[in-house]
């Protein structure tokens, strides 16, 4: 088995064949019914037919009718309310509360049949002793069911028995075939796996979630995990057993405890802030233990939700707290309005046309110039919605004006969302002119045709780079926030605002995927400078905070997000390194490359809160920022057109400082940095001493 892939639990379509267990939803179904329809046989019987009626039996004619009345009314009833649609090896309270309500809906409905049809009944009370004896009954062959199957499947010592044959194992595997489906005899001699192959786990967590896990995995033998403990903080359960298997406290001996138990790797079935996420997996990788999560919908009534064993994802090695902003407020803006995403087809613009497809917009539009990736997006989208989503997909370039107007002019969005931009920084820096052409005139055409055909809002999703920019790209985007905000403040029609967000995990040209590959590939692992700190989010994250920006803009903010503590790269490296199994410098070397061209050694912070507003969202400030005029800004784009013109990336450059005063080399900002970080450090230890006066 591949450790690195997803170990997936699904016990609700178990089935085997060849041996061992094979019984069809359809079979079961029946056998179910058959036998549901024998007790209430039998029930009928003893109630009508041996105790007397006003000192007379019912006839067996009158017997028949009463028991087809009750047979009809209960099994429609359990039908409708999905009783047999259950999978009773697992049942919990709740499948039992549904046969109990299913039988009391039967019950009505066969006290109404019967008052209407001409034939002697029962009294009320006698019908509800019917129906009750059914329901108990019924009841019982379920439990007996489910008991049979956990104890049959979870103990190996039950099918060794059968592996003896003579005619007393071999009747009782005939009843136990009858009554489940399982054929003990066929299973002691199948392919199970045994018991020394399979991984020993501790499971984090005796609750709910991690009770579900070790009950599918106990009643599982093939499950390629055997759960030989549970750890727990709960006082009152700590030292017993939950599911047969002993509950530890998480104290200082447990690597002894754990050890004793051959446990090979933990599990966590617990939900967990991230500071308490971030102790239990240092705690456990520390003692050795290859960490795993399980997830399972617990919220969910369904028996067939998803769950899974599987590896830490990034945003868990993170371990951030993930924020959704997305309230009602926010769905019901978009909702039944024409939305224009431009750069559709990259990760964050894919990630806007999920979350609004969600809302249930009138139209959704993409435009994207990459036709790969946006028709990948076009085929999910049709996948899930069908036709209950109107989307329209266009090919076109953000620099082609004309075609930009044609696309406005057929849709006439409502909402226009600019995520397409260039954003890889090194690459830029050596085609600064297609990095002005994409960026800002890209942006300048998108903010034309909006306000041409009377968009209501655009939102441009702007990068943290471009907070005191040190390479191109970040002075583009910079430049484009001038541009937006420019033109909020002329009081068109359209309200037009911009989003600042900082690094996005998994996005296209993210440092996650080329670590990952580095990886995979047997390292080493390159960070740029084992000093650099970056903020993360994830691309839901970064998704949400520009729709809800967007939703409560008015016009003329340029919206920041609060994105919690940095991370440091060389942090993120080494656990993603640990995570693969292997140690970081033993199993895979990190190497220092140098900084790349017009890279910053620390992004600055976004939230300074002196500078910034706070709005309903505790999450989403306001930056102010003063306005460029029209004029402002068409000599800032004249300039840069003649620069393009001399096709020369150090004119360009040139300009873009011009045009962009809090542009500066990255030399300039990084020096600073590095000696105010030193003051700081020669500060604390008493080296530095601070000059009177």
């Amino acid at each position: 088995m591949n450790e690195q892939q997803q170990t997936t639990v699904n016990t609700s379509t178990w089935k085997k064949t060849g041996s061992g267990i094979h019984v069809g939803s359809e079979g079961r179904k029946l056998k179910m019914i058959v036998y549901d329809l024998c007790v209430l046989a039998v029930v009928t019987y003893l109630i009508l037919g041996v105790f007397p009626r006003g000192g007379a039996l019912f006839s067996v004619r009158e017997t028949v009718i009463q028991f087809a009345l009750a047979a009809v009314s209960m099994i429609l009833s359990r039908n409708v309310c999905k009783v047999y649609s259950q999978v009773w090896r697992y049942s919990r309270s709740n499948s039992y509360l549904r046969l109990l309500f299913a039988d009391a809906v039967g019950a009505v409905i066969y006290y109404l049949v019967a008052e209407v049809l001409p034939f002697p009944r029962p009294t009320v009370f006698r019908m509800a002793a019917m129906v009750l004896l059914a329901s108990m009954g019924t009841m019982v062959l379920r439990f007996l069911y489910t008991w049979l199957f956990k104890m049959c499947t979870s103990n190996s010592e039950v099918r060794g028995f059968f592996s003896n044959k003579n005619w007393f194992t071999t009747s009782v595997d005939r009843l136990i075939r009858l009554l489940t489906g399982i054929s003990l005899e066929e299973e002691a001699s199948s392919g199970t796996m045994p018991e020394k192959n399979k991984i020993r786990i501790a499971i984090v967590g005796a609750g709910r979630t991690g009770v579900r896990l070790a009950e599918e995995l106990l009643s599982n033998p093939n499950a390629v995990y055997t759960p030989v403990c549970f750890i727990d903080v709960d006082r009152e359960k700590v030292g017993r057993r939950v599911c047969g298997i002993n509950v530890l406290p998480p104290r200082e001996g447990n690597k002894e405890e754990l050890d004793q138990l051959s446990v090979q790797e933990v599990v966590f079935a617990v939900k967990k802030t991230p500071e308490e996420r971030a102790a239990l997996y240092n705690r456990y990788k520390s003692m050795g233990y290859k960490i795993k999560v399980y997830t399972f919908p617990v919220e969910s009534t369904e028996e067939n939700g998803r769950r899974q064993i599987r590896e830490f994802d990034v945003e868990e090695l993170l371990f951030r707290r993930e924020v959704d902003f997305l309230g009602e407020q926010t769905r019901s803006f978009y909702r039944d309005k024409v939305v224009l995403v431009t750069g559709g087809g990259g990760s964050i613009g894919s990630e806007l046309s999920r979350q609004i497809a969600r809302m249930k917009p009138r139209q959704l539009v993409l435009l994207d110039i990459y036709e790969n990736n946006v028709y990948d997006v076009q085929q999910e989208m049709l996948l899930k919605y069908g036709e209950s989503l109107n989307l329209a997909v266009e090919i076109a370039s953000v620099r082609d004006a004309e075609q930009l107007d044609k696309v406005f002019r057929t849709y006439k969005p409502q909402v226009v969302l600019h995520a397409a931009a260039h954003k890889h920084v090194p690459l830029m820096e050596h085609n600064c002119s297609e990095a002005v052409k994409n960026n800002v005139f890209g942006t300048w055409n998108v903010v034309n045709a909006a306000e041409k055909y009377g968009a209501e809002k655009f939102i441009m999703i702007s990068t943290d780079k471009a907070v005191n920019p040190t390479n191109v790209m970040g002075a583009t985007k910079r430049l484009c926030e001038m541009i937006v905000l420019s033109r909020a403040a002329q009081q068109s029609g359209t309200s037009f605002s911009c989003t600042r967000f900082g690094n996005v995990l998994g996005s296209n040209g993210s440092v996650i995927p080329l670590f990952k590959r580095q990886i995979a590939n047997g390292g080493p692992v390159t960070v740029t400078d084992k000093r650099i700190i970056r903020y993360f989010m994830t691309i839901p994250e970064a998704s949400q905070l520009v729709l809800t920006s967007g939703a409560m803009a008015k016009s003329g903010e340029l919206f920041v997000l609060d994105m919690g503590r940095p991370v440091k790269i060389l942090d993120l490296a080494e656990n993603m390194i640990r995570l693969s199994g292997l140690e970081p410098y033993k199993d895979i070397d990190i190497v220092e490359t140098g900084l790349r061209p017009g890279e910053k050694l620390y992004e600055e912070l976004l939230i300074q809160t002196e500078t910034l507003t706070k709005t309903d969202n505790d999450m989403i400030f306001v930056e102010r920022d003063e306005p460029l005029s029209r004029e402002e800004i068409e000599e800032k784009l004249e300039l840069l057109e003649h620069s393009l013109e001399t096709e020369d990336d150090n004119v360009i450059r040139e300009a873009m400082k011009h045009v962009v005063p809090a542009y500066h080399s990255p030399e300039e900002v990084n020096d600073k940095a590095i000696a105010e970080a030193k003051f700081i450090e020669d500060t604390a230890t008493g080296a530095a001493v601070p000059v009177a006066g």
